[in-house]
């Protein structure tokens, strides 16, 4: 088991890896300047880390499995199980489960001062839950994964009494915001993120709407990355106190979000299923459900330890004591007999 090499690229032809050779390329490319930027600033490398299983096989190297972890914070603390993938061949293979616990303790032990993760099962994937369990992994909640197409819908209007604008570094604080928002306390919590941290993952790409009055975002769109299967992965947020947005303001975030991308290429939006409103407005949209997913989390906690003092300082501070000023003593309140 080892980091991503570039040799490794050509030898990950299974159908399983296929998908993600995008991703792997890219994660090649800035694995030196991602190395560079840890050794000189204490900032977290952006770029994905990539740890393949491997074993010899009549003298030649034969992948078995791979793990993408990623940082969804500058500083370190939260870290996300991206893509978790095991070749085709080991399907039925008594091994196959030991490979996949591997490659997740193996980069989690890799990865230093990380204090949260973040994973994610298909809700029908049992053995990929039991994996995440294994290792400490408790689900958070359940999501269903939904696919809207842009199909040259007619653009919504803007309403009246909000305005739109592009997710930027001025605009960033605004969205960060709103997700904390509509973010629950524990999510919220574990992923420990800053304005820049969602700047850096959606590299600018996102709108939302802004109450002038208060100078408040209420509703927004962001990139979150590529989609393994083509398209775009997006997350969608409106405020708690302004779900009447649901609809054709939202649908406005959607259709600007998928002209700025690509938009012959989907959208891949994740709605908790608890709230019914959400999934009735993508149903109505068009949007195809794709099934569920259970987000899970592990959050590492650390005792401090009790710091040990010196007998030589025990000593100092037995002869100082003398000299501290002595206050008088506060007299007691007199009682009525």
């Amino acid at each position: 088991m080892q980091p991503l090499q570039p040799w490794h690229l050509p030898l990950l032809d299974d159908p399983a890896f296929l998908p993600l050779q995008p991703l792997l390329q890219r994660a090649v490319l800035l694995a030196l300047p991602a190395r560079l930027i840890h050794a000189l600033t204490p900032r977290q490398p952006l770029a994905p880390q990539v740890l393949v299983a491997t074993r010899m096989l009549f003298g030649a190297s034969l992948p078995l499995g791979l793990v993408v972890v990623r940082p969804l914070n500058r500083t370190g603390s939260c870290w996300q199980v991206q893509h978790l993938r095991l070749a085709r061949g080991l399907e039925g293979d008594p091994g196959r489960r030991c490979v996949a616990v591997a490659l997740l303790r193996e980069a989690i032990q890799r990865t230093t001062g990380a204090t949260s993760w973040i994973a994610s099962a298909a809700s029908l994937d049992t053995d990929r839950q039991a994996q995440l369990r294994e290792q400490g992994f408790q689900p958070l909640r359940t999501d269903r994964i939904w696919r809207w197409q842009p199909q040259g819908q007619a653009p919504q209007p803007i309403p009246s009494e909000l305005q739109l604008r592009r997710l930027q570094r001025r605009s960033g604080p605004l969205l960060w915001h709103l997700e904390q928002a509509a973010c629950p306390a524990q999510l919220r919590q574990l992923l420990d993120r800053r304005p820049e941290d969602l700047l850096d993952q959606s590299q600018n790409r996102g709108w939302m709407l802004v109450d002038p009055c208060r100078d408040q975002a209420v509703a927004g769109v962001r990139w979150l990355g590529d989609h393994p299967g083509g398209g775009h992965d997006v997350e969608l947020s409106v405020h708690p106190g302004w779900v009447e947005l649901v609809g054709p303001a939202t649908e406005l975030l959607l259709q600007r979000l998928a002209a700025e991308l690509t938009p012959t290429e989907p959208l891949w939006l994740a709605c908790d299923v608890t709230q019914p409103s959400p999934h009735q407005w993508l149903e109505h949209l068009g949007a195809e459900a794709c099934g569920e997913r259970i987000l899970m989390a592990r959050s590492v906690w650390r005792r401090q330890e009790r710091a040990v003092v010196h007998p030589a300082m025990k000593r100092l501070t037995a002869l100082l004591e003398p000299l501290q000023p002595r206050r008088r003593p506060v007299p007691s309140p007199l009682r009525d007999h």
